[in-house]
């Protein structure tokens, strides 16, 4: 790079940084920071173990926001010196280390833009996912379950813990609808830029005569629900029945007489859970999914104004897909967001979507 390329650079980067601060409000998040530090000194703070360690991550979370922006501050502030000092008196090995400096600077932050999307208390929160095939029968269903195998793929390289929640096979293969549950810190911060209508192109296995068919699923995604917020349901708000679990057995559910499906009446929203041993298992997992759903209602109801939580969201209808998955005539998974692609469809199937998903979180602030 020359060295008026690399200036350039820093004052982009010095220009994002200082509407990122104000963005952050540092100064409300200081004085957060001291007053949470106050409260894990108070006597007794262990003493509720959840609420404490809910206050921590708090705590800790916002420290590496802080934290990293006074980093990159400080360097941004290093090398607007030492590219003036260039500019007035060149030597190359000083360069060298101005030029190293820069990218360093560059991928830190990378790093720190992603933090900034993922500072929200949800981000957090292990998520719940719904995957619900489009029009095309067989098809649709079969696509939905390579979805469903990608994103367990893709879970598990994370370190992140699958369990469905509740599943409906299709009638000759693939999936008609499954929730599932992907656990560990930060699942939701990442699948949110999953959500939407997903695309497959491909010759179909199904089809006798070869031809190519097109495939659509949509992808749910809310947080878990988190036991630091108050969400109050009343009894007489519910319809709860009781079914036959269904499933494609061990590799999916645990198949029992006591499948739960719960309504909550103000607002329609339904939950479904079969994976349980037991009725009263069911029950109570059914019942987080739906304060999960009304917590989801409740973050986009306060926070619909950030892109966070939407983003460049479309409609979850056909011809709406945020991302297409090409088998032929060609190969290739492209994200119609950001234009983020790549040719190795069977990489992306096998669960390597960091690249997709940051892309994508990256373009709701630049």
């Amino acid at each position: 790079m020359e060295l008026y390329e690399i200036k350039q650079g820093v004052n982009t980067h010095r220009e994002k940084l200082d509407s990122l601060g104000e963005s952050l409000d540092l100064a409300e998040k200081k004085h957060k920071i001291a007053e949470l530090d106050s409260r894990t000194l108070e006597e007794g703070f262990w003493n509720d173990p959840s609420h404490a360690q809910g206050i921590i991550r708090q705590l800790n979370g916002l420290k590496d926001i802080v934290g990293a922006y006074e980093k990159l501050n400080a360097t941004l502030s290093s090398l607007e010196e030492t590219g003036e000092l260039l500019k007035d008196d060149f030597d190359p090995e000083i360069f060298e280390l101005y030029e190293m400096e820069y990218q360093e600077m560059e991928t830190a932050f990378d790093d720190f833009e992603i933090k900034v999307l993922l500072s929200h208390e949800y981000d957090h929160s292990s998520a719940i996912l719904e995957l619900h095939p489009g029009a095309g029968g067989t098809e649709s269903c079969d696509w939905a379950d390579m979805l469903y195998r990608m994103y367990s793929r893709w879970a598990e390289k994370k370190g992140f813990k699958v369990s469905v929640l509740d599943y409906l096979a299709g009638d000759e293969a693939g999936i008609k609808s499954i929730t599932f549950l992907v656990e560990g810190d930060m699942a939701y911060g990442y699948l949110k830029a999953e959500k939407g209508v997903h695309r497959l192109v491909r010759i179909s296995p199904f089809d006798a005569g070869g031809r190519r068919h097109t495939s659509f699923a949509s992808l749910d995604v809310m947080p878990q629900f988190n036991d630091e917020i108050e969400i109050d349901i009343k009894p007489e708000d519910l319809i709860v029945e009781t079914k036959r679990a269904s499933g494609a057995g061990g590799q999916h559910i645990n198949k029992t007489d006591s499948a739960v499906r719960m309504v909550h009446k103000p607002t329609g929203l339904v939950a479904t859970c079969q994976n349980g041993r037991s009725q009263h298992e069911n029950r109570e997992e059914a019942l987080r999914v739906l304060k999960s759903r009304l917590y989801q209602k409740l973050i986009e109801e306060q926070e619909a104004k950030l892109a966070e939580i939407k983003g460049e969201q479309k409609a979850i209808e056909w011809g709406s897909q945020i991302r297409s998955y090409v088998f032929h005539p060609y190969s290739m998974v492209k994200d119609h967001r950001t234009n983020y692609e790549t040719n190795d469809v069977q990489g992306v199937m096998d669960g390597n979507l960091d690249g997709f998903i940051f892309a994508y979180l990256k373009s709701l602030i630049r």
